[in-house]
């Protein structure tokens, strides 16, 4: 897909403007964010991918709009791993609800940059180096396999060898009650619970891109699309996390989903080169792609809610 300079120009401003809005205009004030305000802008970003998707069918080919959906979707689905991590760092530091937008606004942020230079480096390499597509399919179907047998326990952040190397670098004040990164006590300039959270939040965010990026670049190489659509996805991350932190516990069954997921995706791109290579009439489509990765999610989901209210029922008799 040719994309002029003009395209990237426009859209990178679309999205500097809108975080500009959230931080500044719509979420100026430290407050909680309600789950209906959640819903709302959750539904608002995810009507803004559709109407991207649309737009990328009316003036490209709606093949396109099938990648950029197919990646999009992708990629908010194992971003999910993302809302546990949430989940544990706020409770973990303590950190008020009303301030928990704020510092997400951040992480969102550093977020999109490492992703944005982790998408043109990969697809620099998979266009200059091909057979990396092996190495990718491979890694993707062993972190699948592995994520599937994973077992599930109460994770310690005191343990975690990345608050254990902020902790031994950063000056800091075990302080989370004014949202400020950095505090000044004795004339000492002190990091806080704050800035720890945010590091943390980086940190892990890095690390699930080593997954995800890989994953989206096996729908398409094509930087427009993969760019779009991680940001799309990532931006609407917050509103997700708010609306669904509630109750996103319950949903026991989605850990298995995305790592059947990475495992498929992983599969797809060992066949589609390996049939390329040989000759052979074998391809897995994206669309193909996304019929599996919206009824993965869509099973897991029913399944969670299904075995939540029977357990419950047993437990009321």
């Amino acid at each position: 897909m040719e994309v002029s300079l003009g395209y990237w120009i426009a859209f990178f401003a679309f999205v500097v403007v809108m975080l500009a809005l959230d931080l500044g205009v719509f979420h100026r004030k430290n407050e909680a964010p309600t789950i209906k305000s959640s819903l709302l802008w959750s539904a608002f970003w995810i009507g803004l991918a559709l109407v991207f998707a649309v737009g990328v069918a009316i003036f490209a080919k709606p093949e396109y709009a099938v990648d950029f959906i197919t990646a999009y979707l992708l990629e908010k689905s194992l971003s999910i791993d993302n809302l546990f991590i949430f989940i544990l760092v706020f409770g973990f530091f303590n950190i008020d609800v009303k301030y928990q937008h704020r510092l997400l606004f951040w992480g969102v942020f550093g977020a999109l940059i490492m992703r944005v230079l982790f998408i043109f480096g990969g697809a620099a390499l998979l266009h200059r180096f091909e057979w990396l597509m092996y190495v990718f399919g491979a890694f993707l179907v062993i972190t699948g396999i592995r994520m599937l047998f994973e077992k599930e326990g109460e994770q310690d952040l005191n343990e975690s060898p990345i608050i254990k190397s902020l902790r031994k670098i950063l000056p800091l004040k075990e302080d989370a009650t004014e949202p400020h990164f950095f505090v000044r006590v004795n004339g000492k300039l002190l990091a806080t619970q704050f800035l720890l959270a945010l590091l943390f939040i980086e940190a892990s965010d890095l690390i699930f891109a080593v997954d995800s990026i890989p994953a989206v670049l096996a729908v398409t190489q094509d930087e427009f699309i993969v760019v779009t659509s991680n940001i799309f996805a990532i931006m609407g991350l917050r509103s997700l996390y708010f609306a669904l932190s509630g109750i996103l516990p319950m949903f026991r069954y989605i850990k298995y989903a995305l790592a059947i997921i990475l495992a498929f995706i992983g599969a797809k791109m060992l066949i589609n080169e390996g049939a390329a290579m040989l000759g052979w009439h074998v391809h897995i489509s994206n669309m193909t792609s996304l019929v599996v990765v919206v009824g993965l999610l869509t099973l897991s989901i029913v399944a969670s809610v299904v075995v939540e209210r029977a357990q419950k029922r047993r437990r009321f008799k």
